[in-house]
């Protein structure tokens, strides 16, 4: 199945190359499955807050959810982004919105390798389109055969990974890193989640040199709740099969909401 887009609620034909020509914008991308997404309320407010925050306009999130409708209709299972972007940089800006389709991706249980690099991403509480860095350190980390790249930051701070944002776990307790990173869906789904579960939580500096006193590494995003992280560098790392089983069984109790 390729790849389906609509702008602005019009199917694209060649002019689709649009959504590889723009790169002033931002996203969201979710897994839909039979008319439902998990967190969509997430989603929408993150659309608003970075299209306020990019072009200092307000989004129409019933419009959204007419646009993604629409893109999904008679589909049981999708892989959706939704693009709120500008062909014209000119003031003022007037932001459309993209709805990308492609195949649903289903959770792949591989263990990665990461190779950690000093990068920070601009604007990182934003997902925008702004990935060449993001992209450049995942194929550098890839050549180096690695499966990815994880970011550490200017005080020597473990962030988050390329798409994903990352986790560890301290005995029972599941921790996240406090550097400057995307608040990904997933994780913020999965800290209310295991919060539900009376699973304890911190939120504290983690440094590449701290990983060997972990239980388990592992990262999350849209596609995955929780994927086992075997390596990083040259640190092997403990199985995350109990992190991963934590982090499955928080995820099923999230509820799915009608879009």
């Amino acid at each position: 199945m390729p790849p389906r887009y609509e702008l602005n609620g019009d199917p694209l034909g060649p002019d689709a190359a649009i959504a590889g020509m723009v790169s002033y914008g931002h996203f969201t991308a979710m897994q839909v499955r039979d008319g439902r997404v998990r967190g969509l309320a997430l989603h929408l407010e993150r659309l608003a807050a970075s299209t306020r925050l990019l072009f200092g306009t307000d989004l129409d999130a019933g419009l959204v959810r007419s646009y993604v409708r629409q893109a999904i209709a008679g589909e049981p299972a999708l892989s959706v982004r939704v693009l709120v972007l500008t062909r014209s940089l000119a003031e003022p800006m007037h932001p459309e919105i993209l709805v990308r389709t492609l195949p649903p991706h289903p959770p792949d249980p591989t263990p990665l390798r990461l190779r950690t690099v000093r990068y920070e991403r601009d604007l990182p509480q934003v997902k925008h389109l702004g990935t060449f860095g993001l992209i450049h350190h995942s194929r550098q980390a890839a050549l180096a055969g690695f499966d990815d790249a994880l970011f550490v930051d200017h005080a020597g701070r473990i962030s988050e990974a390329s798409i994903w944002n990352t986790g560890f776990l301290d005995g029972d307790t599941v921790v996240w890193p406090e550097a400057a990173v995307l608040p990904g869906i997933t994780m913020l789904l999965q800290k209310e989640a295991l919060r539900r579960l009376g699973v304890p939580q911190e939120t504290r500096e983690v440094r590449p040199a701290d990983l060997r006193d972990f239980d388990a590494v592992f990262v999350t995003n849209s596609e995955t709740p929780g994927r086992p992280v075997a390596a990083v560098d040259d640190l092997v790392l403990p199985p995350a099969d109990r992190a991963v089983e934590l982090l499955a069984k928080a995820y099923e109790t999230v509820p799915w909401d009608e879009i």
